[in-house]
């Protein structure tokens, strides 16, 4: 492959991860625990899941297809489901990693946010109260599980580059 084209997918690569990692770690690690101790915050953290969401989602997609690219382009890339060289077997843990990833923004996404969503109109109005506060950290659980999980893309990543 072309070394320019090559340059220009690991930046958008490495632009997706930052965007992604960092918006999951400013959420787990910073936003929530100040939240917690402020929770007149609450809306303010609704807005900003909600910006990120959009952004987290094409950062996702944006890993995907340069990731494909990049692992073509490898000399160490043997084909589909050659899993007979270390590198190979690095870059097979982090697309497992990866699905997982994509399994849990899926669910967030199409299966927790509408419940979240109806519990809050329902908190509005005085009911529910508790769906929403156990929906809300089913929510956190499951963004950290994928912080998680991107930290361990990050260390199959590390060791198929070190290979």
């Amino acid at each position: 492959m072309n070394p320019s084209l090559t340059a220009i997918s690991y930046f958008f690569h490495l632009m997706a991860t930052v965007v992604w990692l960092g918006g999951m770690a400013l959420l787990v690690l910073v936003i929530w625990p100040a939240q917690r101790r402020s929770p007149e915050w609450l809306p303010l953290l609704d807005m900003i899941e909600k910006r990120f969401r959009p952004m987290a989602n094409f950062s996702l997609l944006v890993l995907l297809m340069t990731g494909v690219v990049q692992t073509g382009a490898d000399d160490n890339y043997g084909g589909m489901l050659d899993f007979s060289n270390d590198w190979s077997q690095a870059i097979l843990g982090k697309h497992i990693a990866f699905i997982g990833m994509i399994a849990i923004v899926g669910f967030l996404q199409f299966g927790l946010e509408p419940a979240l969503e109806r519990a809050k109109l329902l908190a509005s109005r005085g009911q529910a109260l508790d769906d929403l506060n156990r929906l809300r950290e089913r929510q956190r659980l499951l963004t950290r599980v994928n912080l998680g999980l991107s930290i361990v893309v990050l260390i199959f990543t590390a060791i198929a580059t070190a290979l």
